[in-house]
């Protein structure tokens, strides 16, 4: 690689040899390759081409989350059921009709239990990324960041086997607390690696602006880093849940075979990952950390919030200026040494908050997405099973997922597109949340229907004998909202990228990903009642909420509909500008030109 010859992104400095140099400001480049306002607004609008580096990237997803959903996908059997009767003694049922109905098992610690501690390690695995992003984007860079959880994640798997060694198993406290301290382990491993793969994969863009490209065909076309941007975020989406179908072979080798196949199957698949990032490694554009950003963030939210400025927040640009040097330093009572950050670090804060706000809502779908606690989990071990797990039916959320990427991607968005009329993100969103209260609606029949079949009654999930509702109806409500997830997930991606600045886009990405953990606390808390009797109004609350939801993005969030691309509307007009100004210049007058470009282009 050489480090000659530097270019400038923002505030970082790179190798122009390096396999991804991305586009700077318009007098860095070929002042025809910018589009002009009528060529914005009628020439066809394409996304980037995929490098190579970026699917390496994807494949690192897909196993880091195979690992994750092939190991937790079984969890819940592994700690709610006790070993089957006539079973293999690893967990596993009974061969042949008297295992046709039996749940795969080994701990034997109830509903309460499995919940409590199912939903501890998704709570922690989407909280520890708050910490890894702020390590990641403060001291030790998102690659760093990357490994240093790999790492962990791999000794996690390896101490995941030991609870489901046949003989481990026989003595049920030494193995609960085995198991107890591997997914402790896990978890903290997701919590580096989640927040800095995708912004990662995102600092790949090739293109920063709109750019002008003559096709082969001699078409003329604009490459948009919007559309791109989206493209490559439905791509790592898919190999997310690529990697969350695997689950599919664990549930099935904790049926027939045992849990220790079932946690050694996610160890194997997490080879790939080492193996992917050392193939990346030279191929990748690595942004540096940036220094500590947390202090200064929290100071600028103590000025804001003192002397009763908490009441004033409504009043936009005079609350956020309480806290610009530019004004805070005309104080007499400020000491000047104690203010370290300058007026645009309050501007990126208030940027990054306003991109978060989309974030609250979306525990709300989280929630509908499976529902509170192991609603599903209660709902299948009352169901029909016909030889099948009863985890089974959840592998038809990534299912769904992997069916409708491609169709998302490369035909209803590029239909719109064509047609001149965007999915505009907020639209997005409420789609997402609507596809979510269908799916709550479907449940709450299911149980219902449960229930009035199953010979205990309201009491169906703790029964032995099961309802007459047959386990394969419970695809509709996993299918819908999975579906839903690649407009509110896909979308909240490009939010947390798009509206963020460079020190804090692992952190802004980490908030998004609490959004889940918030939805495991609340399941926690109501672990306790959400139970039989009372499995059919969770449904009907968590229908209702995501109706309301999905009218609020399309009005109050509004605004995020032209925020979300790349640069800001302000930044894509002074490159206009300078187009225009550098298509009438020449020789040195271009020269000083594109110095005005750089020295106004803030990424």
């Amino acid at each position: 690689m050489g480090t000659d010859k530097k270019d400038h992104l923002g505030e970082y400095e790179i190798d122009t040899d390096s396999p991804h140099v991305l586009v700077d400001s318009p007098g860095d480049v070929d002042p025809d390759t910018i589009p002009t306002e009528e060529e914005l607004s009628t020439l066809r609008k394409v996304p980037a081409g995929m490098p190579l580096v970026v699917l390496l990237l994807c494949l690192v997803e897909f196993a880091e989350r195979a690992s994750y959903y092939g190991s937790s996908g079984v969890f819940f059997s592994f700690i709610k059921n006790p070993l089957p009767a006539g079973g293999s003694g690893t967990g596993a049922v009974a061969k042949g009709e008297a295992g046709k109905n039996q749940k795969a098992g080994a701990l034997g610690r109830g509903m309460v239990t499995a919940n409590a501690l199912t939903t501890t390690f998704s709570f922690l695995a989407y909280v520890v990324p708050i910490l890894g992003a702020i390590l990641a984007d403060t001291k030790l860079g998102r690659w760093r960041a990357i490994w240093i959880g790999t790492i962990i994640g791999a000794f996690a798997h390896i101490l995941l086997i030991i609870p489901a060694i046949p003989k481990v198993i026989l003595h049920p406290e030494g193995s609960l607390a085995a198991f107890i301290i591997s997914i402790l382990i896990l978890a903290f491993a997701a919590g580096f690696i989640k927040p800095s793969l995708a912004p990662l994969l995102c600092d790949q863009l090739p293109v920063k602006r709109p750019t002008l490209k003559t096709l082969k065909s001699g078409e003329r076309v604009v490459v948009d880093p919007e559309i791109t941007l989206s493209r490559w975020l439905v791509i790592f989406y898919l190999s997310i849940n690529i990697g969350g179908f695997f689950a599919l072979a664990t549930t099935y080798s904790e049926r027939l075979v045992g849990f220790w196949l079932a946690f050694v199957l996610p160890a194997f698949i997490y080879i790939l990952m080492p193996i992917n990032l050392l193939w990346a490694s030279n191929k990748l554009y690595k942004a540096p950390p940036q220094g500590s950003v947390v202090l200064e963030a929290w100071s600028v939210v103590k000025i804001l919030l003192s002397n009763g400025g908490w009441r004033a927040w409504k009043k936009d640009d005079a609350w956020w200026d309480r806290a610009k040097p530019s004004h805070l330093l005309q104080r007499t009572d400020i000491d000047p040494a104690k203010v370290f950050w300058d007026d645009t670090f309050v501007d990126e804060i208030r940027t990054a908050i306003k991109a978060c706000a989309v974030f609250v809502l979306v525990p709300i779908f989280n929630l509908s997405d499976g529902g509170i606690g192991n609603q599903m989990g209660a709902m299948s071990n009352a169901m029909i099973l016909n030889n099948v797990p009863s985890d089974i039916s959840s592998n038809f959320n990534p299912l769904a997922i992997i069916i409708f990427s491609p169709i998302l991607t490369y035909g209803i968005y590029p239909f719109f597109i064509w047609l001149k009329r965007p999915v505009k993100p907020m639209t997005r969103m409420s789609i997402g949340f609507l596809l979510a209260t269908i799916g709550c609606i479907v449940a709450a029949i299911l149980q219902a229907r449960i229930y009035a079949t199953s010979p205990c009654g309201k009491y169906a999930s703790t029964c032995e004998e099961v309802s007459k509702v047959n386990l394969w109806w419970q695809i509709v409500p996993i299918v819908v909202p999975a579906i839903g997830e690649l407009f509110v997930n896909v979308t909240a991606y490009e939010i947390a990228y798009t509206q963020s600045p460079a020190r804090m886009k692992g952190l802004v990405y980490a908030l998004f990903l609490f959004a889940t953990a918030i939805s495991s606390a609340i399941s926690l808390a109501l672990s306790d009642v959400i139970d039989d009797p009372n499995l059919v109004w969770p449904w009907v609350a968590l229908a209702c909420a995501s109706f309301i939801a999905a009218l609020v993005f399309p009005t109050y969030f509004r605004y995020l509909n032209h925020t979300t691309a790349t640069f800001a509307d302000k930044d894509r007009q002074e490159g206009r500008q300078q187009n225009q100004v550098n298509r009438v210049v020449s020789g040195q007058d271009v020269e000083n030109s594109s110095q005005y470009g750089r020295d106004h282009d803030k990424y």
